[in-house]
């Protein structure tokens, strides 16, 4: 055991606890290494011994936690927040010296052959891929209590994000032969329901040991300069969050991505909690991965200027190489305006921003990232935000905390990793549902995505029409409405499973011509076919084939009958409690067919 020692008359009271037998070898150790940090503060004016010892041990065990979920521990937190905030109070520029340019991008945005020629790729490589879930947040900024994978993509079947996931990992092991894994970065307010969610649902099909629960934890708080740690009261330290960086970090330290290499795995994709369109371009941007040889390829998406998305652009500064990387939208307006665009974040002739917009959805290759976590010991790029309290800028307006973003991985690159963007369509790969419907509107009035669990279930529908469009059915919408000021296209309501088609290709092999118009609602799932079939305005067509079998409709129409229906929720409804929240964050209930 380590004695602990201070001349310091304020730690009297602890040294004499810390000495007493009461802590363990690894408190004791950790103490004597935060005293060797000037994190005094922690211990001063404890109460004597045998007044609130169960508060001071629940303390010890805080800070052991913290600094054993931090690689190299808590001195080397201190020691790279001392570094960063003296930067951050300096004003440091971390653009200084660079001028932007455009990154190696493959624009699939329009289709066509290349996409095609990527998605075939891309299934080559399915079974030696991987999917990593990250999902620490909670709705609670939609006004849904619950973890947000418990949130539905759409209310026709109500399917949840979960199990949309797990139903592309279903038909994807059934297609390569080969069990896929699920990785889940989970955090202290999402795993419980995580992993209630999972029990409760079987796993939704998969395999228990398919599924890898990773649980992201807190770091602490921060109160100056002098990076001391920031306590709410005596023996209760202020923790807050990390970042998403930190599935790297877990995916090394917990020694999985090591053992998926061992199984014979070669990509990583990297997926968020709600975004129902990803596995729309999964496969072509896997494929685009392994046809340019890329170790870290964004999924991106073109920009509206302004908008609050990162622009990835190729950072040029002479005497260093290159580096292509996420530019946060609030910093990339002026690092345009130092360089290549004196006017800003302003539209190119196509109306975009001059760089492809980052959305959080990353293929990455497998040998090269273990390596970059190796050389770096699983840390990724931190920052650090503080809020000053005046132009000094030298102490706070409330504590800050080290963060890391998973975008921000090229930052550690050394031997030469290629880096590359695949942009897509923007409502093909990704349509997110974080907004409440009073953001969302105001979103949507100022032409915006509005990024609402509304916008998100119109956009899950919309790319099911486009899907069957490019198999050659005619496809007529129905009318736009606007509900709690979000339009809404009021049909055809179109769900492809998984099961049902993992490729475009998938879906021109099975269905060929017919049509579909109004506020028809098509689900197709299993080994079915359709060949000229007509589905009218008001009619329901539901065609799923048990595993096994096939089932193949040939020539025929589909009238108006019983059908799903579109439900405006009333003022009384959207304040009852006996409303579902999923359903308050939309505005409407879909409602099946009567019986």
């Amino acid at each position: 055991m380590i004695p602990v020692t201070s001349t310091d008359p304020r730690l009297e009271a602890f040294t004499t606890f810390a000495n007493s037998g009461a802590l363990t070898e690894a408190q004791s150790t950790l103490c004597a290494a935060l005293l060797a940090e000037n994190q005094h503060h922690l211990f001063a004016d404890w109460d004597p011994a045998g007044t609130r010892d169960a508060d001071k041990l629940a303390f010890l065990d805080s800070l052991l936690q913290a600094d054993q979920s931090y690689p190299g521990g808590l001195p080397a937190y201190i020691r790279n927040a001392r570094h960063l905030l003296a930067e951050a109070s300096a004003g440091t520029n971390p653009f200084d010296g660079c001028t932007p340019a455009q990154p190696d991008i493959v624009d699939l945005s329009t289709f066509g052959p290349e996409y095609d020629k990527a998605e075939a790729t891309g299934l080559e490589c399915l079974g030696q891929t991987a999917i990593v879930l990250v999902a620490g947040g909670l709705g609670e900024r939609l006004g849904y209590h619950g973890i947000k994978l418990d949130i539905p993509v759409e209310t026709t079947e109500s399917t949840t994000y979960l199990a949309h996931y797990a139903s592309f990992i279903r038909a994807a092991s059934k297609r390569t032969g080969r069990r896929i894994p699920l990785i889940i970065m989970t955090s202290r307010d999402t795993h419980p329901g995580t992993i209630a969610s999972l029990k409760a649902n079987a796993n939704f099909g998969l395999a228990d040991d398919q599924i890898t629960i990773l649980r992201q934890e807190l770091v602490p708080a921060l109160s100056d300069l002098d990076a001391h740690l920031a306590l709410e009261e005596k023996y209760n330290l202020i923790l807050k969050p990390h970042g998403h960086g930190d599935i790297h970090t877990l995916l090394h330290t917990s020694g999985t991505a090591a053992r998926l290499a061992a199984e014979g795995f070669r990509y990583l994709m990297f997926i968020q909690d709600t975004n129902g369109q990803v596995f729309n371009a999964a496969l072509a941007a896997i494929g685009v991965s392994e046809a340019r040889g890329y170790d870290f390829n964004s999924i991106a998406v073109n920009r509206v200027p302004g908008e609050a998305v990162g622009g990835i652009a190729r950072l040029v500064k002479p005497g260093h190489p290159d580096l292509t990387l996420n530019v946060e939208y609030n910093q990339l307006d002026p690092l345009l305006r130092a360089t290549v665009s004196p006017e800003g974040d302003v539209p190119d002739a196509r109306g975009y921003s001059l760089f492809p917009g980052n959305i959080n959805l990353l293929v990455i290759r497998l040998a090269p990232y273990i390596k970059v976590l190796e050389a770096s010991g699983g840390i990724v790029a931190e920052f650090v935000n503080p809020k000053f309290a005046d132009a000094s800028r030298t102490t706070f307006k409330k504590p800050a905390r080290l963060e890391t973003l998973m975008q921000d991985l090229p930052k550690s690159f050394s031997s030469g990793e290629k880096t590359g963007v695949t942009i897509f369509d923007r409502t093909w790969c990704f349509s997110a549902c974080k907004n409440n419907l009073a953001d969302a509107a105001a979103k949507a009035a100022a032409n915006s995505p509005a990024e609402s669990a509304s916008s998100a279930e119109n956009d899950f529908y919309l790319a099911g029409r486009q899907k069957l469009r490019m198999a050659g059915m005619t496809v007529t919408d129905g009318p736009v409405r606007s509900i709690r000021g979000i339009p809404f296209t009021t049909g055809p309501r179109v769900i492809l499973r998984p099961s049902f088609a993992l490729t475009l290709q998938d879906v021109r092999d099975r269905i060929t011509g017919g049509a579909i118009s109004g506020n028809a609602t098509l689900i197709l799932e299993g080994d079915t076919r359709l060949e000229h079939v007509v589905i009218k305005p008001g009619a329901t067509f539901v065609a799923k084939a048990p595993e096994g079998t096939q089932a193949i409709h040939t020539n025929t129409t589909i009238p108006a009958g019983a059908t799903y229906t579109l439900h405006e929720l009333t003022d009384a409804e959207m304040s009852s409690p006996d409303t579902p929240e999923f359903l308050k964050i939309r505005g409407y209930r879909i409602t099946p067919p009567a019986a």
